[in-house]
Formats: structure tokens, sequence, C-alpha cells
């Protein structure tokens, strides 16, 4: 599965001690630590929606 971090938030790898990325990590299906992760929303199965990039000058 891929996780995510979730929006505002930093979650540590255990294994190599780096922030999850924003572009996800592949971890195994079964493991226990971001079951637990998941379950208390550090992180999160759907990827972050892409940020739209506001010009200079440009008006709504």
């Amino acid at each position: 599965m891929k996780v995510y971090p979730t929006p505002g938030l930093q979650t540590r790898d255990p294994v190599t001690k780096q922030l999850i990325p924003q572009d996800g990590l592949e971890v195994p299906d079964g493991d226990l630590f971001y079951a637990h992760r998941l379950r208390d929303n550090d992180v999160t199965l759907t990827p972050p929606k892409p940020v739209k990039p506001v010009i200079a000058g440009d008006k709504a």
C-alpha cells in the first residue's frame, strides 16, 4: 500500500527515520506501524490534491 502524510502533519518512517515524502511511500500491507498511523489519521491512503500555483497579478 502507498501512504501519504496527512496535510499539516509530518510522520517519520520507523526504519529510515526520514519524513514520509509528499508523493507517498510504498509500505507492506500488513505493517503494524502504518496500520496504527492510519487509525490515528497521521497518514492517509489518498494522495494529496495538487496545489494550483498563484500567479502574481492574477485575480480571481
